[in-house]
């Protein structure tokens, strides 16, 4: 039996978007030399809308890319024998720039690691952080995010499912445990 919970609706978005965004700016003293990837699909969205919402704030557009990761996981053979690959947009130098990673959920950290793989075909960053809307626990890496929206506890087995509007018509979190 399944059981589906919201941990998130569309006012806990637009108030954890606003935060991370404060916390970004608060912690690098203003944008400059900040850059934003997106992992797709809805690292990406979220990733937007912390540029937008950092140009409300600061007046100054932050560059925002996206990331497709898939052909440098280590489980892409177990998710499809024909991974779809979509393609990267990167559309600045990373080199010597604080890039924040983006994504929606936060797990065993293996997205992450495939991102930082991807990413540093681009270049060099002085330094990559992590933002997420989510954090779930359950790390096999020893990986962290600088910036996150929510933490929840959940068990392994259970699923976090975001939703964002730019692809799935509302904005929400669900948990699902088995």
């Amino acid at each position: 039996m399944e059981r589906k919970k919201t941990i998130m609706n569309d006012q806990d978005f637009k108030r954890v978007i606003t935060r991370i965004s404060h916390e970004i700016i608060e912690k690098h003293k203003g944008v400059e030399n900040l850059a934003l990837a997106g992992i797709l699909t809805r690292g990406d969205a979220l990733a937007k809308r912390v540029a937008d919402k950092i140009h409300e704030i600061e007046n100054t557009r932050v560059p925002v890319g996206s990331m497709d990761i898939n052909m440098y996981r280590d489980d892409w053979t177990k998710i499809s024998h024909q991974p779809i690959v979509r393609p990267s947009n990167i559309p600045f130098s990373v080199d010597d720039k604080d890039i924040i990673l983006v994504d929606d959920v936060l797990f065993t950290g293996r997205t992450i690691r495939a991102a930082m793989d991807a990413l540093l075909d681009f270049g060099r960053p002085a330094r990559i952080e992590l933002a997420v809307l989510v954090d779930r626990g359950h790390r096999e890496l020893p990986i962290q995010a600088d910036y996150k929206g929510l933490s929840v506890d959940t068990d392994h087995d259970a699923t976090v499912n975001v939703h964002v509007l730019e692809h799935d018509n509302e904005d929400s979190v669900y948990m699902e445990k088995k």
